[in-house]
């Protein structure tokens, strides 16, 4: 069993010891998003887990427990989220100076394979045109040289929950994108030949395009053969059934709720309401076997 922590919401930047608690205990409960009364119970025993996905902007919370995970015999990587966006369109997240402190720290601990650098998702508008995308992915991609080997990158999805909050962030973020434009075919051929030149290999996150003439390929962020090469194991699990066709993910155990990242990304299809969100880290209590008390999304009064 390989676990996600996670797709709904960054357990490493505000969950950290609740996590930890978790994997001392050795199992977590998990209420079904769609049916809060469902609870699943998964196991965070190192003999059951095959390895764990982390997903996170901020995974600095998470360094003083990497020893014991280390010790405990968990194996693991990370799927780091660097863009530096505006703060109209990324309110939350830490500023980019720091984003870059952390990653290349997680990296010099982990190594470049295990700390997989998501450029992503890629939103245009006013604020973030072609223009800043090339400037942008040239900066983050030189100052990663030697620390990230792998980049994935997708281009935004407008949520219908999501947009109004996007145009409302930056003008145009809530278009759909045209990757067959000749705008998107310059920018992916900028962004590959940058990659190239900082040894960073280029991925596409659940595409349904090919980009394969600019030399990026569909990714698997939970990937199986990157497992097997880490760390000399055979993941059991088959191409994940309830992520979007386009996905290549392998199966996985995902221990995030919604609505409880605080990181308030504009263009976010986990939180559907940030009040709701600060709710509900406001009541999270890391003793707690799941993620909110009791396993119920907190919406007293917000609707």
């Amino acid at each position: 069993m390989i676990v996600s922590a996670s797709r709904r919401t960054d357990i490493a930047a505000f969950y950290s010891k609740w996590f930890m608690n978790r994997v001392r205990a050795g199992w977590c409960l998990v209420p079904n998003p769609f049916n809060l009364n469902q609870v699943s119970r998964v196991s965070l025993s190192p003999p059951e887990v095959e390895a764990l996905v982390f997903w996170s902007r901020n995974p600095a919370p998470l360094f003083e427990y990497l020893q014991e995970l280390d010790d405990c015999g968990l194996r693991y990587y990370f799927l780091f989220t660097l863009v530096g966006y505006p703060r109209a369109i990324d309110p939350g997240t830490p500023p980019r100076e720091r984003s870059m402190e952390t990653f290349q720290k997680l990296s010099a601990r982990l190594g470049p394979e295990r700390t997989i650098w998501r450029y992503d998702p890629i939103v245009l508008s006013e604020l973030t045109g072609v223009g800043f995308h090339e400037r942008n992915f040239r900066e983050l991609a030189s100052e990663l040289r030697g620390a990230a080997s792998r980049c994935i990158i997708s281009f935004v999805r407008p949520y219908r929950k999501a947009r109004l909050r996007m145009e409302a962030a930056a003008a145009g973020s809530g278009d759909p994108v045209d990757c067959n434009s000749p705008q998107i075919s310059a920018l992916l051929g900028h962004m590959s030949q940058i990659a190239r030149e900082n040894r960073i290999q280029l991925f596409s996150c659940a595409s349904e395009h090919d980009f394969s003439a600019y030399d990026i390929h569909p990714s698997r962020c939970i990937d199986s053969e990157l497992l097997a090469r880490l760390f000399g194991i055979e993941p059991k699990a088959a191409k994940d059934p309830y992520q979007r066709k386009e996905c290549g993910c392998a199966a996985s155990r995902d221990i995030g709720m919604y609505d409880t990242c605080l990181f308030g990304c504009s263009y976010c299809y986990a939180t559907s309401n940030y009040e709701r969100a600060r709710a509900n880290h406001a009541r999270h209590d890391p003793d707690s076997p799941s993620l909110l008390p009791g396993g119920k999304i907190g919406q007293e009064n917000l609707k």
